[in-house]
């Protein structure tokens, strides 16, 4: 993908397709907002879908480029952490109407559609603060600790789903 350039057009919707569009790029954000995986092996290890190591470098790089993640500075033999940025934060909203759509027009398995049915039922402000909490584990904000915090219930829900099944 290579440097970061302008959209074709000053339409909003093809500006973030441009960023979205390809089967990829959601699901290496997804991974990282909803797995919490932050280095490059855990990524590609936790794929469900199974990425090639050279799509996910291509696509970490470019999120790094156009300022949707941070890359620590790793000195040789160590481990690069990404991290969300504020704008790549403010996906979640977007990955709850997502995936509100997907559980009504998509098949879906059990233990994969509980997350989703947990943010639909949710609504706006369980992504708020899930949003803080992303906040607080990338950026360093401030945020009070509630507990059970909303990964920890996103994880409670797809493990008593596994488990069911």
């Amino acid at each position: 993908m290579g440097e970061v350039h302008e959209p074709r057009s000053g339409c909003p919707i093809n500006a973030t397709v441009e960023v979205f569009g390809d089967r990829w790029s959601l699901l290496v954000l997804r991974d990282i907002v909803f797995g919490d995986r932050r280095y490059f092996r855990e990524l590609q290890a936790g794929s469900q879908e199974g990425i090639a190591s050279n799509i996910l470098a291509d696509r970490l790089k470019r999120f790094v480029e156009l300022g949707l993640l941070t890359r620590e500075n790793a000195r040789a033999g160590q481990r690069a952490r990404y991290s969300l940025t504020e704008p790549a934060i403010q996906l979640v909203p977007v990955f709850a109407q997502l995936g509100s759509w997907g559980l009504r027009h998509r098949p879906t398995s059990r233990a994969l559609r509980v997350r989703a049915e947990l943010l639909e039922q949710g609504g706006p402000a369980l992504w708020e603060e899930f949003m803080d909490e992303l906040r607080h584990s990338h950026l360093g904000s401030e945020t009070p600790a509630r507990s059970p915090s909303v990964r920890e219930r996103l994880n409670a829900a797809y493990l008593a789903a596994i488990n069911s099944s």
